[in-house]
């Protein structure tokens, strides 16, 4: 059964434009790496997620500069602004003045029933949600106690808690999220909030790590959960820059056949039998192709093992031979091309095919 028809059926909210839930496509988020308050880094580094296809955006909001930056963002962004809050109760409402899309709160920080109370009720007034963000390392000092530790379960717990009190509010413009830094508690806390919730969720493994690890912790914890129907936004969170972000979380869409956006890149781990610079041809053809939205299968292959074979299988493929390649279009051979033409061969070809 594929992945994408197995859904968990979910509340539908709205940020900005972009729907969330209810059937809606699973969006891919990012959260900037710039001070916020510096309004041309981060609108130069948003527009760089935008054009990697980031759908949706987070911006820290630690202070008041931060938050008088919220509207001069949004008007030079095309995709919804999310304001992230901590702490301060006047920044949310300030954000939410401001013009953010949406808020990331957590209320067990942000200072008390009243001033979630007020929050709340200035989101309901300008009609936009707010994400319960709990995450292990900042969980309330009595489930601590409760249960010893940051458990999936004392997760759960402290997202009910805050959904019951928003809930209590007449607030229910939410969606929730419930990470930790290591894949199995996050599944697991996942999996036992999804049985008791309609509500939509954002999934990730908060703090993942490198570029590497990041990525690997991000496709297991992510796809494990997107493959069960749990999801309905995902945000890879790596120390890296966040276009990296983008690219992961596509990737891990398009290996589970739930989104397809842009070129999919088949290529070999090369080996002794390797006779032309496939790594450095792979990175040049994924620079090139980074903001291509077509989807599109390529196969970059460095011999003639399997080369052939997954050349002729791809929209457009390489079979590796010694200082050339050959091309294949559709299955069928198109011509031999030297190493030093392949990349510019190859690239006008997936032009002339999308």
């Amino acid at each position: 059964m594929p992945f994408a028809s197995n859904r968990r059926q979910t509340r539908q909210i709205s940020i900005g434009g972009v729907k969330i839930g209810g059937g809606a496509p699973i969006t891919v988020q990012s959260m900037t790496n710039t001070f916020t308050h510096d309004v041309p880094a981060t609108v130069a580094q948003i527009h760089r997620l935008e054009a990697a296809g980031c759908e949706l955006v987070r911006v820290a909001v630690p202070d008041q500069a931060a938050g008088d930056a919220i509207g001069l963002i949004k008007n030079q962004i095309s995709i919804p602004l999310i304001a992230d809050i901590h702490f301060d109760y006047r920044l949310a409402m300030a954000a939410v003045r401001a013009g953010a899309d949406a808020l990331r709160i957590n209320p067990g920080n942000i200072g008390g029933a009243k001033k979630v109370k007020a929050v709340a009720q200035l989101a309901r007034e300008w009609g936009i949600s707010i994400r319960v963000g709990v995450n292990s390392g900042s969980l309330e000092k009595d489930l601590l106690r409760k249960y010893g530790a940051a458990t999936a379960e004392a997760m759960v717990e402290s997202a009910l808690r805050h959904i019951e009190l928003l809930q209590s509010l007449d607030f229910h413009n939410i969606k929730l999220s419930i990470k930790a830094s290591d894949v199995a508690r996050t599944v697991e806390a996942y999996r036992l909030l999804a049985s008791q919730t309609d509500l939509p969720l954002h999934v990730g493994v908060t703090e993942a790590g490198s570029l590497v690890s990041g990525t690997v912790k991000s496709a297991l914890g992510i796809g494990m959960l997107l493959a069960e129907g749990i999801g309905d936004t995902i945000r890879v969170s790596l120390t890296r820059d966040p276009v990296d972000e983008i690219r992961v979380g596509f990737e891990i869409l398009k290996a589970l056949k739930i989104r397809q956006r842009g070129p999919e890149i088949v290529s070999c781990p090369t080996c002794g039998r390797c006779e032309i610079d496939l790594v450095g041809i792979v990175e040049r053809v994924e620079a090139a192709l980074l903001t291509m939205t077509t989807p599109v299968r390529l196969a970059i292959m460095g011999c003639v093992v399997n080369g052939p074979g997954e050349a002729r299988e791809a929209d457009i493929g390489i079979a590796g031979g010694k200082g050339h390649g050959v091309l294949f279009k559709k299955g069928k051979v198109v011509g031999k091309v030297p190493e030093d033409k392949l990349v510019e061969t190859f690239l006008k070809e997936v032009e002339q095919y999308v």
